[in-house]
């Protein structure tokens, strides 16, 4: 049996000192399998955020351990988790988090600079990733624009190529269509559908009723405990989705790129 990429065992997290503590996660235990696309749901407070920043190594457990594809990340430093998070998890989040003043390619290309990655490719082959990833969420044309030029669908777009620029195997998207509109939110989810199917492991945070009965597994939190895991015998995908995620060819990126460069 293949092993589950997430692992969590008796997860307890509390936050504050002394008398003024506050338990978010209360001795959880999950599994997730690699291919998975799961949806987690909950009122604010619930430790849906909470679990999503352990899952995403972004915090550490009180207690309890946190097997991330088979190694025990629980007690990693800072710069361990660091390393972790750059090399086997991407991230999606609600207001982007795209760097102003900072052009659609660069912001792509960001994480390559912190990787082993980055260091082992030439700036010219880390261009033509970033570029092709643009491509494939459609904004080759957009690549030289800069956050405040493009629209809530675009940036989302943006980031979502970032999150795959160092081939992670695990995706956790925070609310990502959360500051959409409706037509906007059904591309994105559209794309993350698509790269799921292409072996992304997914796991998302969301309010959204309809966008949790898309994922094939819904999470429920309530009080820092898990009030319900079912699998979702109803997925509801976008029509589009199966045109979501088309990357162009490798002749047009680099076209692309010579113009991008000679600009």
């Amino acid at each position: 049996m293949e092993q589950p990429i997430i692992e969590l065992s008796e997860i307890t997290k509390i936050y504050g000192l002394g008398d003024v503590q506050v338990t978010a996660l209360d001795n959880i235990s999950l599994e997730i399998n690699a291919g998975e696309f799961i949806a987690i749901m909950g009122p604010s407070g619930s430790g849906k955020s909470t679990l999503l920043n352990i899952l995403g190594c972004l915090d550490r457990p009180t207690s309890g351990r946190y097997m991330l594809a088979g190694e025990d990340v629980s007690d990693l430093n800072k710069a361990q988790l660091a390393k972790i998070r750059n090399r086997r998890l991407g991230f999606i989040f609600q207001s982007y988090n795209l760097l102003p003043r900072t052009s659609a390619l660069e912001n792509v290309m960001l994480p390559l600079v912190y990787s082993r990655n980055g260091a082992v490719l030439p700036e010219e082959q880390q261009r033509h990733k970033a570029l092709e990833l643009l491509a494939a969420v459609g904004l080759s044309e957009r690549a030289n624009h800069q956050p405040q030029e493009l629209s809530g669908g675009q940036a989302q777009r943006v980031a979502i190529a970032r999150a795959l620029i160092n081939d992670p195997s695990l995706i956790l998207a925070d609310e990502p269509t959360g500051n959409l509109d409706s037509k906007s939110g059904s591309e994105i989810m559209a794309i993350l559908h698509d790269l799921n199917a292409q072996g992304h492991t997914m796991v998302i945070v969301t309010h959204d009723p309809a966008v949790a009965q898309q994922a094939s597994r819904i999470i429920r939190f309530l009080d820092g405990h898990i009030d319900s895991d079912k699998h979702n015998g109803h997925r509801r995908l976008p029509k589009n989705v199966k045109a979501a995620f088309v990357p162009e060819t490798r002749a047009a990126v680099a076209d692309e790129q010579e113009i991008i460069i000679t600009r």
